[in-house]
């Protein structure tokens, strides 16, 4: 299988999830991404079977709206049942690199409303140790050479996204070169230093479930 053929079986495989749980009056929330947009695809041939969605993305949005699903803004939203979303590299214990697609903050909260968060991806990004995708931080715009040397200190070798600015006016650091072993302590280090918005690390609230896609199939990890 090629792999936008194993993405829009995960894709297909968290539909299947949700299904039957899914309430007329239910908020669903949506990630950003390519495997977030076979999601949303495969979400609208039941769109009538729930109320909206909540995005992690301006790109998200406009994909919602054009398939005529409904999207509310998440502080209108008390709860928020499932979360779906797509991820640069995941370890065993569902700990997750996410901001390729330059969405991680609001990923993050999305992630940390919803009661359960189930992770989407082909079997490319499944790693022993996260790092070898380069780690995202999105960073005040202002602080973002000294980000850059604190990042340095903590082993990594950050480089500006050029181009890239964040749906919340920011810009974007990769850290490459770093070989996380503990990535809930290095999610919180990296977090604590000044000017740091939030970085791509899902450790301290990890996916629930991965549904992840493979030569043989789409496998369930819990």
């Amino acid at each position: 299988m090629s792999q936008d053929e194993l993405k829009q079986a995960v894709a297909q495989a968290a539909l299947d999830y949700i299904l039957p749980h899914l309430e007329d009056d239910m908020i669903i929330g949506i990630g950003t991404g390519s495997t977030a947009n076979f999601f949303i695809d495969a979400l609208a041939k039941v769109k009538d079977r729930f109320e909206g969605t909540v995005a992690s993305s301006e790109a998200s949005v406009e994909r919602l709206k054009s398939h005529g699903i409904p999207v509310y803004d998440l502080n209108s939203i008390s709860e928020l049942r499932f979360y779906i979303d797509g991820a640069d590299e995941s370890n065993d214990n569902l700990h997750l690199i996410k901001g390729g697609g330059a969405a991680l903050t609001r990923e993050k909260i999305v992630a940390a409303v919803a009661e359960e968060f189930i992770c989407i991806a082909d079997e490319s990004k499944m790693v022993d140790v996260l790092g070898r995708f380069p780690l995202p931080v999105e960073v005040v715009p202002m602080a973002r050479s000294y980000v850059a040397r604190e990042l340095v200190r903590l082993g990594g070798d950050p480089a500006y996204r050029e181009g890239v600015v964040t749906d919340n006016g920011n810009v974007i650091l990769d850290v490459w070169n770093m070989s996380i072993t503990d990535p809930v302590a290095m999610e919180t280090a990296i977090n604590q230093i000044t000017g740091v918005v939030t970085n791509g690390l899902f450790a301290s609230r990890p996916a629930n479930v991965l549904l992840l896609g493979t030569k043989d199939g789409v496998k369930t990890i819990k």
